[in-house]
């Protein structure tokens, strides 16, 4: 009923969450920090200018918006991601941190599945002032911020 995908959509993170690297997809299973059989957390692979490095967690079964979403489900990903802001304090140095989920166009929902966006916030970071301007990254950039969080977040899940 809520659900806006273009027809035969080829969605990245079900690219991803199949296990295989995909030419299309800039997310890698090398960014990945941590997957079991309902949802995997990794790297995102274009950043805003004074939040590097900050995480998505998204369901392995694809459910294009919160809409879809099964309950259990919601709570495991929320569940998780208070686990990685605790990570992120302890791994970035963040003063703060942020959850950002959208559904559907007008709300600002650009990739057709659900995903919950976990920020490391800093003092005048200005992130909703530059969401214009989110940058791609390459895996070698992604990489340190990978390792940084599976090594700490062993300690949390």
């Amino acid at each position: 009923m809520y659900n806006h995908a273009p027809k035969k959509y080829f969605c990245p993170f079900c690219q991803l969450a199949s296990g295989k690297d995909h030419k299309e997809v800039a997310s890698r299973q090398r960014d990945i920090i941590y997957k079991d059989k309902n949802i995997m957390i990794f790297i995102a692979s274009s950043w805003w200018p004074n939040n590097p490095g900050h995480v998505l967690i998204v369901p392995k079964k694809h459910y294009e918006n919160i809409y879809d979403l099964p309950e259990s489900l919601l709570i495991k990903i929320q569940k998780m991601g208070k686990k990685i802001v605790l990570v992120l304090k302890k791994t970035y140095n963040c003063s703060g941190t942020s959850f950002r989920q959208h559904n559907e166009s007008d709300g600002g929902q650009d990739v057709w599945h659900y995903h919950l966006q976990v920020f490391p916030r800093y003092k005048n970071d200005r992130l909703y002032e530059l969401d214009k301007e989110r940058k791609d990254t390459i895996p070698s950039q992604r990489k340190p911020y990978v390792e940084k969080l599976r090594k700490y977040l062993k300690k949390y899940v």
